[in-house]
């Protein structure tokens, strides 16, 4: 299929959806269209405008400031902005730097990772707000003419046509819109419209956790870094952003409903039994609605794409918040695939086995860093949340955190996972150099 196939269409028609009649008050054609605004999304998007590739970025919400997204950017992702030229204005932006992992056992402090030993030039994960780093994205793709952003655009339904995904029809504040495109990319997150439409079902795992998140304030003496406290039953652990502490306070799947009903005197009192420096700052907690629920599910797609259609990120693989590595994954698979379709959207016809090569090369990473999640949650976080016993680390993890020779493995997977993905080196073609 070329971009030449996809039929032009009238810029006013009527056509069914079901068993409604909408106006379809324009249609567009694009290389590819990127449905979800989102890190994977957004860096897709922004390197296929920098190849000289028509496309347009779909987010369905009017902004990107939305709470207790992942703020979490590690090694992996810090070189790729750094490829990209963007590392300079990143770091400008008001952040804060986690440079080790630790928590707190019944038998003293346990340093878990310390990226500090890594080989780069950025020993840290970075703690920006994802509102921020996407609009500075945004701002980058916007230099490219062949680049365009419809906020408020609420994808509705795939265009399908001989067993192949045309493009997208989606709705605004205007009326209802059609897109039709080469390739089309879900990366519309874990509860992903374009993958219930293309019938793409995942696979799903249920860890053994959900998790409250709140914040606190941070006062300046306080250590930095991110840090965990275990006790018996509970888990509490704390992100340093600057002038707060954003907190997880980590429950039994499905204990929800219990928690509130003990109320937040309760949640107030377990949470200082954790960490007694809250005790006064706890008590800021005053409304349910200061405390946001991620109900945790780890889960992947057996097949990413069909004709027409890929997926990336949470719509092809939803991460625990274990080591959050989330955001880091999804701007992986959106390089890696920006790598191995530049070339083929170019030349106007992607085929099925280019698709295959995206998720051939992004599979593996994922399912290897999932199944460490899965360890993780069933021999650790289980173990902390059983309040019938007491927490102790189990001997696998105690040996690899004792002998030098592997203290560093820990480290490097949150940093970079198994087999980190780096921007492709092309020569700038005519449409790219005019852009610039």
């Amino acid at each position: 299929m070329t971009t030449n196939d996809i039929p032009s269409k009238p810029s006013r028609n009527t056509e069914k959806t079901g068993p409604n009649e909408h106006e379809v008050i324009d249609v567009q054609k694009v290389d590819c269209c990127v449905v979800g605004g989102g890190p994977g999304g957004a860096v897709l998007a922004l390197l296929l405008a920098r190849n000289g590739i028509s496309v347009q970025l779909l987010e369905a919400h009017d902004d990107f400031d939305r709470d207790f997204r992942g703020d979490t950017l590690h090694p992996s992702v810090l070189e790729i902005m750094d490829e990209l030229g963007l590392s300079e204005r990143l770091h400008s932006l008001r952040h804060s730097k986690v440079k080790t992992f630790s928590f707190m056992t019944p038998d003293g402090p346990v340093t878990l990772a310390d990226l500090r030993r890594l080989k780069t030039r950025f020993p840290y994960i970075m703690m920006v707000p994802q509102s921020q780093f996407l609009e500075l994205l945004m701002e980058e793709a916007k230099k490219y003419p062949n680049f365009q952003l419809r906020m408020g655009a609420s994808v509705h339904e795939l265009i399908e046509e001989n067993g192949e995904v045309r493009g997208v029809r989606y709705r605004t504040d205007e009326g209802w819109h059609d897109t039709r495109a080469l390739l089309t990319v879900g990366a519309d997150g874990r509860s992903s419209r374009v993958r219930r439409e293309a019938g793409l079902v995942p696979v799903k795992t249920s860890p053994p956790m959900d998790v409250l998140w709140f914040r606190l304030p941070r006062r300046e003496d306080e250590p930095e870094g991110a840090m965990a406290r275990f006790g018996r039953g509970h888990i509490l652990v704390m992100l340093d952003r600057l002038d707060e502490w954003q907190i997880a306070y980590v429950i039994l799947k499905g204990s929800l409903p219990e928690i509130r009903e003990e109320g937040l005197a309760e949640l107030r009192r377990s949470i200082t039994e954790l960490a007694p420096e809250f005790k006064e700052r706890a008590e800021l907690l005053q409304d349910w609605k200061q405390i946001a629920v991620l109900s945790v599910e780890s889960s992947r797609v057996p097949r990413w794409y069909k004709p027409g259609l890929l997926l990336i990120g949470d719509a092809a693989h939803v991460m625990s918040p274990v080591g959050g590595v989330g955001i880091n994954y999804a701007i992986q698979d959106g390089v890696a695939a920006a790598n191995l379709l530049a070339g083929p959207l170019k030349r106007g016809e992607v085929k099925l086995d280019d698709l295959t090569a995206v998720q051939r090369r992004r599979e593996w990473s994922t399912r290897i860093i999932q199944r460490m999640q899965k360890l993780v949650q069933e021999n650790i976080i289980a173990s902390a949340l059983d309040p019938n016993r007491p927490f102790r680390l189990p001997p696998v993890v105690r040996f690899l955190l004792s002998a030098p020779i592997l203290r560093n493995i820990p480290a490097r997977m949150i940093a970079y996972g198994f087999w980190p993905v780096h921007l492709k080196k092309e020569k700038e073609s005519p449409r790219e150099e005019k852009a610039s």
